[in-house]
């Protein structure tokens, strides 16, 4: 039922474009020069609207449609990476809130200094996966480092990790409560006194995957536990994916090991100004405003690259 109400409500928009099209014809044809602003205004709209819709056609897998988790890892480089993390951070939350997406944070882990060593993002609307899927990787920050007291340049990087958010009833999906251990431990970091002093964070663990999956930002415990579950939920969705995606490369013949350690984008700010995707080549001078949010064109450019 789900799947068929929102096929029914794209179709239903596509109807009201051709309709919105239609209407600006007959208005032109018309030639009245009094609807000139009229129709240049209308005319930008459509284009626009059919541009974004040429980019939604691209998200053709089956959870591109959904809501997404992301993680946001710190690497090797001590407090200068947790900062990079905590930079990253900012970007994808000031991404999601100017794309119209609800941004929660599920579970977060402080550095020492500064920066986080890292945060786990739940990011819900529609097609928020598709849209942010191509940021899985390796991200590279150079810049004048300012906890150097010799201002020197440093090199930070941090792993970004997206995986699609497994609903509750997926068939994929199937937890057994007997396979897990959920352990309870006091929340560190800040988070006020109630969250030093009762044990609330969550830790699971299941035992078939040996995955380990712990929330803590919450007060509550039964809250902790639902974030640690959905969390659980997708990186089980996102083993099963990745079994069904090598089976058919392999029975294709194609099939090589995914590393880790592919750096995906680098983000430059001395010696000089720049932002660029290693895989796309899609490249933007204006660092500021990619770390302020403004990374639709690095989403399109990988969504079209890999289309090709």
């Amino acid at each position: 039922m789900k799947k068929l109400s929102a096929v029914k409500d794209e179709v239903e928009d596509w109807h009201n474009l051709a309709k919105r099209i239609q209407d600006t014809l007959d208005l032109a044809k018309m030639g009245d020069e009094s609807f000139r602003s009229e129709l240049e205004a209308e005319t930008g709209i459509i284009e626009q609207d059919i541009s974004q819709r040429e980019l939604d056609v691209l998200l053709s897998g089956p959870y591109d449609r959904g809501n997404a988790l992301l993680e946001v890892n710190s690497g090797a480089g001590g407090t200068d990476s947790q900062d990079w993390a905590a930079m990253l951070e900012r970007m994808y939350i000031r991404w999601a809130e100017k794309a119209g997406y609800g941004c929660e944070i599920l579970d977060s882990s402080e550095g020492e200094e500064a920066g986080i060593k890292s945060v786990t993002l739940a990011i819900t609307g529609s097609n928020a996966y598709g849209y942010l899927k191509g940021e899985k990787g390796v991200h590279r920050l150079v810049r004048l480092s300012p906890f150097d007291s010799n201002h020197r340049r440093h090199t930070s990087f941090a792993q970004v990790e997206v995986l699609p958010e497994a609903a509750e009833d997926d068939p994929d999906v199937v937890i057994n409560p007997d396979d897990l251990r959920i352990d309870v431990f006091r929340s560190s970091g800040a988070g006020g006194q109630n969250v030093q002093k009762n044990a609330t964070a969550i830790r699971i663990t299941h035992i078939p995957s040996g995955i380990v999956v712990a929330c803590q930002n919450e007060r509550s415990q039964l809250q902790n536990r639902e974030n640690a579950l959905r969390v659980l939920r997708s990186r089980l969705l996102e083993i099963a994916r990745a079994e069904q995606e090598k089976q058919l490369a392999e029975l294709r013949g194609e099939y090589t090991k995914t590393e880790w350690g592919s750096q995906i984008r680098s983000y430059v700010l001395h010696p000089y100004q720049m932002v660029k995707d290693h895989r796309t080549d899609y490249e933007t001078g204006n660092t500021q405003a990619v770390l302020d949010g403004e990374i639709g064109g690095f989403i399109e450019s990988y969504l079209r690259w890999k289309k090709d």
